[in-house]
């Protein structure tokens, strides 16, 4: 009897439901006139490497070398609760929009948003930490100090350049990303031990275009995403694949031997862990 007595409660539950609507409040930030906010951060006295975090929600963002001090430019912003912070003091600089933690909220009025972080740092040994939202994202690292990077962002449409040689060797390169389109080129110029790169379903492209100093591991694990890695002609690489991918599209130049694929070069090497159980992986050598 109370088997039959529970298919017409469940049935009363389901029509309550389908018949009942949801209501989720989201705060919402009022936009208003657009402020600058400008930074001239000077170097720090007595340090010899210094830690730079930069944090921001969704917006653009121009990052790039240049700066006489430690790090200048403008932030442009008219939600007011995402006026940016700037700490500067025994050798960390933190650069963080508002909200990022303690100001959630939707803009009223999206399309007239503005949230433009035009950035330079200084010539000077450095951790950097760049934490970004769903952003477009131009950062031209090319020549600076970089002893340690990582980068964490959501549903971006990013590029990351190394157009020189980085002066210091970098441990360790952390790219953390979700569903974006992310470019990262002259990535030999980054000068790292190793690279780690998750990603999430987008499209991402890893360039090893540059000078490659000296042997560096990759290690690549991506959701339902394409991944094109590309390696310069003349460069030995070797790129182990698992998780199950059978979607690997190699240039001729690459030898296959079960789920390794090697091509041969002269110097310092790179070798590859791809981890991948759908999309497609593409092999390049130009």
């Amino acid at each position: 009897m109370k088997r039959y007595f529970l298919l017409p409660v469940a049935a009363l539950a389901l029509a309550a439901l389908a018949c009942s609507s949801i209501n989720i409040n989201v705060p919402r930030l009022k936009t208003g006139p657009t402020t600058t906010l400008t930074i001239n951060e000077p170097l720090p006295e007595g340090n010899e490497v210094v830690d730079v975090t930069i944090s921001m929600g969704a917006g653009k963002l121009n990052l790039a070398g240049g700066a006489e001090g430690l790090a200048a430019g403008e932030i442009k912003y008219n939600v007011e609760e995402w006026k940016p912070t700037v700490t500067n003091k025994d050798g960390h600089l933190t650069i963080e929009q508002g909200s990022a933690k303690d100001n959630f909220g939707i803009p009223e009025d999206g399309d007239k948003v503005v949230n433009e972080w035009d950035l330079k740092l200084g010539d000077v040994p450095m951790y950097l930490v760049l934490n970004a939202g769903a952003y477009d994202g131009m950062v031209d690292l090319s020549g600076l100090r970089l002893r340690h990077l990582e980068i964490n962002d959501g549903a971006s449409n990013a590029e990351v350049l190394f157009d020189s040689v980085n002066p210091e060797e970098m441990d360790k390169l952390a790219y953390k990303t979700g569903a974006s389109t992310v470019k990262l080129t002259g990535l030999a110029n980054a000068n790292f031990a190793e690279m780690d790169f998750t990603g999430g379903a987008g499209s991402y492209t890893l360039d090893f275009s540059g000078e490659l100093q000296r042997d560096a591991t990759v290690n690549v694990k991506a959701g339902a995403s394409t991944v094109r890695i590309v390696v310069p002609e003349g460069v030995a690489a070797k790129v182990t694949v698992t998780g199950g991918l059978n979607s690997v599209d190699a240039d001729s130049g690459w030898e296959k031997s079960g789920d390794t694929y090697e091509i041969s070069g002269d110097g310092p090497a790179l070798t590859f862990d791809v981890e991948m159980g759908v999309g497609t992986l593409e092999l390049v050598s130009k």
